[in-house]
């Protein structure tokens, strides 16, 4: 039994850059999605608005779900890098697809228009999942 505890410590070491890998690779995301997008989701979830908090939660679960799927089946941490890379851009591009559909996106999130907040928001984890999904292959 011993044996098998000591086996699993040794995979620690691998975690950690994993783990330290993917909080780079999502606060990358966090702060450029905050650039891309001309309101600022912090200061508007911070006053309380819950359209941007539907819709930047929506975004970071959507970039998420897709770099956990790359950790489990990349074959190498370059290979999980590409990946959480290629997810960043998917959610990236996401936006300025429902920034198309719905122009006026960028107005009603700051005036907390509930509803687009969570369409943006429900978009962006659909096309996480479908991404994610994607990524077995």
């Amino acid at each position: 039994m011993e044996e098998k505890i000591v086996a699993s410590l040794f995979g620690l070491g691998a975690f950690g850059v994993y783990f330290g890998i993917s909080i780079g690779l999502l606060i990358l995301f966090a702060v450029l999605y905050a650039i891309i997008t001309p309101y600022h989701e912090l200061s508007l979830i911070r006053e309380g608005n819950t359209a941007a908090a539907c819709s930047y939660s929506g975004a970071l679960l959507g970039f998420i779900v897709p770099l956990a799927s790359a950790v489990t089946h990349s074959v190498g941490l370059p290979d999980m890098i590409i990946w959480g890379v290629v997810a960043l851009i998917v959610q990236v591009a996401t936006f300025f697809v429902v920034k198309l559909i719905f122009p006026s996106i960028v107005q009603d999130i700051p005036h907390n228009q509930v509803a687009k907040g969570i369409f943006l928001g429900a978009t962006s984890l659909t096309v996480g999942i479908i991404n994610a999904a994607c990524m077995t292959y």
